[in-house]
């Protein structure tokens, strides 16, 4: 029997590959609504990131989050998603 394959996704802030399960998805609905998606379920453009504040804050200087949905990205979103990954 074959092993089952982990899926991999990339961290936007280290630009890592990791395993999904232990990584955070963040997504841009229809609306253009941003939002932290803790189940990976939600419906829309997905960027992954660890789980860990320096990750966000390094993608934020590099404007990655605006480059992986194609908008711009207000700071109080960064603030939410800082207190939702922040443990």
């Amino acid at each position: 029997m074959a092993e089952r394959k982990i899926p991999l996704r990339k961290c936007i802030g280290c630009t890592e590959m990791k395993d999904k399960r232990t990584l955070v998805r963040i997504v841009r609905n229809k609306e253009g609504e941003i939002s932290v998606d803790f189940t990976g379920k939600k419906p829309g453009r997905g960027a992954y990131i660890c789980k860990n504040v320096e990750c966000l804050n390094k993608a934020e200087k590099a404007k990655r989050l605006e480059r992986a949905f194609s908008a711009k990205i207000e700071p109080e979103i960064y603030d939410t998603m800082r207190r939702e990954i922040g443990e």
